[in-house]
């Protein structure tokens, strides 16, 4: 007796753990695969940095839409787009391909390539209602094999107004349009949807001297970038910017009250980050920590597991496109879309850690090709990078040529600001230091610890002490780059030159500017452009 006793409660404790075993196994398998497939909200601010938010510790950039859904979700250390300008880092978001794998598409001012198709026309095949309001892809032409528009973010929706805050940002009433979009989406009940939420704040220009008017001190700016000087005009243009960025956040808030009302906030999967870094020197459209380094929150309950959770690893944003495929429960991407180089954050999802959660995302890949002209030919200034364990390394292809673009012209691929005008007129007194590190011409390879220097101003490439640690991040990197097919590792990069440009107004700009043609580039000012010849 007393031996079927033990028999009994045995079989009852190991009938209680796996009872207990399948519940928890079934609720992890069933996260982020929900029986009613998700809505998705992406929400994308344009030129907005890493750690300008209060979940990263920033307290002149107030962001508490942001933060509410990195508590209630997933604050991401350590996204990156793989190129930081806007055009090409939205391709990639939208193929979850590299930007050296998507032809044109790879470049700034560009036409889309039909055969490269996007997760949105994805999903609007697969049952999803899709639209957009503000900034989707773009600048340039996306058209389908037959020369027709494509609805390459969805259908757009932009008829809602109001006054802004400040006299340089949009009177585009986003929250509006999105309540719009939301109301005839549910018109069709039991189909899921698809938005894309994208605010051209906080790019240039901006209202000069709206974060002191309101209510901003310079003082609360707590590190100015070792790159710039720290003085009264970038402090005053940082919090300019954050004016903007905070008109980002205010409408992601008021979207997010929208979906709360309508009860639909639970089962909608929601991303909210940045395409590349702020729109100042040396950092868009340039290929350092501060340039790629993007901020990335996602809030999901029904497809996360846990909350409050801050993850170390390295992501891509070509990992959102199968992030997304996934979570619609998309098996088949052909022939919409070409294959996907990325993977899906599903295996970040399930797990309940925080820090570094698997260990295989341990780098990410970035570069860059042409993207503002100004150059001689359209030429373009290519580079391949790497960041693994806190290391940046960094190959320029074509040294010769001026990075933020030619100094005659303007610097075309440096926004006009009044820190780019401070720092181009420091030089023109004979303070080279900062145009040297924001304008000036580099070497074949830099190399950066990003741990005590994330402002990439200590080059170790010729270090000896570091002669392994470069040539096994080349090796890495140019090993993945000719795997993916990129045509630099062939011999063949010219060919990013060679793509047509996408506007017709300032295409050709160095040969026409330097012939005597009085050719316009709005994004900068007249003083940007060199008189004397610095080649």
């Amino acid at each position: 007796q007393a031996l079927g006793q033990g028999y009994h409660g045995r079989m009852r404790s190991f009938l209680r753990r796996g009872i207990a075993s399948f519940l928890l196994c079934a609720g992890l398998s069933s996260l982020g695969q929900a029986a009613e497939r998700p809505n998705i909200l992406f929400a994308i601010a344009d030129d907005w940095s890493f750690g300008h938010a209060g979940a990263y510790g920033c307290d002149w950039v107030r962001t508490p839409n942001f933060d509410r859904l990195a508590k209630e979700g997933i604050l991401f250390q350590r996204a990156y787009t793989p190129n930081a300008k806007c055009a090409p880092s939205r391709a990639i978001i939208l193929t979850g391909r590299n930007s050296w794998q998507l032809e044109n598409a790879g470049n700034h001012m560009t036409i889309f390539p039909a055969k490269f198709g996007g997760w949105v026309e994805l999903l609007e095949a697969n049952g999803y209602t899709t639209g957009y309001t503000g900034k989707g892809w773009g600048p340039g032409f996306a058209r389908d094999a037959n020369g027709k528009a494509r609805k390459i973010t969805g259908t757009a929706w932009q008829k809602q107004n109001s006054k802004p805050p400040a006299r340089a940002i949009s009177h585009n009433n986003y929250a509006g349009n999105f309540a719009d979009f939301l109301k005839a989406a549910s018109e069709t009940e039991g189909k899921p949807w698809a938005f894309w939420f994208g605010t051209t704040e906080p790019h240039r220009g901006y209202e000069y001297g709206v974060g002191r008017r309101m209510g901003k001190k310079l003082s609360d700016i707590d590190r100015v970038p070792k790159y710039w000087p720290d003085n009264e005009v970038i402090r005053n243009d940082m919090l300019d910017y954050s004016i903007e960025v905070e008109h980002y956040d205010n409408h992601l808030g008021k979207i997010v009250a929208t979906l709360e009302a309508a009860g639909q906030l639970d089962n909608t999967l929601i991303v909210a980050t940045s395409d590349h870094g702020m729109p100042f020197p040396r950092v868009k459209g340039q290929a350092y920590e501060s340039s790629n380094h993007i901020p990335l929150a996602i809030r999901w309950p029904k497809g996360i597991n846990g909350r409050g959770r801050v993850v170390t690893d390295y992501v891509s944003f070509t990992d959102l496109a199968p992030t997304f495929i996934e979570a619609a429960g998309v098996k088949q991407i052909a022939p919409i879309m070409q294959p996907i180089t990325g993977r899906s954050l599903f295996d970040i999802f399930r797990s309940p850690k925080s820090g570094r959660v698997i260990a295989s995302r341990d780098h990410v890949l970035i570069g860059k090709e042409r993207h503002d002209i100004g150059r001689p030919n359209n030429w373009g200034y290519p580079i391949r990078g790497i960041v693994k364990d806190n290391w940046l390394y960094l190959h320029n292809f074509e040294i010769d040529r001026w990075p933020s673009g030619h100094p005659t012209t303007g610097y075309l691929n440096c926004d006009g600001s009044p820190t780019k005008t401070t720092i181009l007129n420091q030089r023109r007194d004979g303070m080279y230091h900062f145009w040297n590190l924001n304008f000036g011409k580099r070497p074949k390879e830099e190399l950066f610890y990003l741990t005590g220097d994330a402002d990439c101003v200590k080059n170790l490439a010729e270090s000896k002490s570091q002669l392994r640690m470069k040539m096994t991040l080349r090796k890495q990197l140019f090993a993945e780059l000719r795997a993916q097919g990129d045509p630099r590792m062939f011999g063949k990069g010219d060919v990013f030159d060679n793509y047509p440009y996408s506007g017709a107004a300032t295409d050709n700009f160095y040969q026409r500017y330097t012939s005597g043609e009085k050719v316009r580039a709005g994004w900068v000012n007249p003083a940007d452009f060199e008189k004397e010849k610095l080649d």
